[in-house]
């Protein structure tokens, strides 16, 4: 069973101060096309190939669409709540990481067994990221 990789745009997003509250809907946009590599290729040092992309959306950015590498899933309240829901409903048994710096959802999907890394992990390959 693949792995599974769930990214909080708007606190990844929100990591990288480039004017992406001009726009959150592209920077969301952005983001998501960054992503389909790691379907392929893992999360270096994390997460071994294969593996599935979740992409949480929230606000502004709710009508950003999936692509082939990665699900986008809306969330119609607390994108924080959709993560904690994703991680409870479609982790199980298989590996999970979700990608975020957020403190307190970090402490709500650990204590349902997920993994955590930060926005570096998926943000900084040539994105403007560190």
């Amino acid at each position: 069973m693949d792995s599974m990789v769930i990214v909080d745009a708007a606190n990844v997003v929100g990591s990288v101060p480039d004017g992406w509250w001009r726009d959150r809907h592209g920077a969301a946009e952005r983001l998501r096309d960054a992503l389909p590599q790691y379907a392929d290729e893992g999360l270096p040092g994390l997460v071994a190939p294969p593996v599935e992309v979740v992409l949480v959306v929230e606000g502004a950015a709710r009508g950003v669409e999936s692509v082939e590498g990665v699900r986008v899933v809306p969330a119609s309240g607390s994108g924080d709540d959709r993560i904690v829901q994703l991680v409870a409903e479609e982790c199980g048994d298989r590996d999970c990481v979700v990608v975020t710096a957020d403190r307190e959802l970090r402490e709500r999907v650990q204590a349902l067994g997920a993994r955590v890394t930060g926005p570096r992990a998926v943000w900084g390959r040539g994105q403007g990221g560190a």
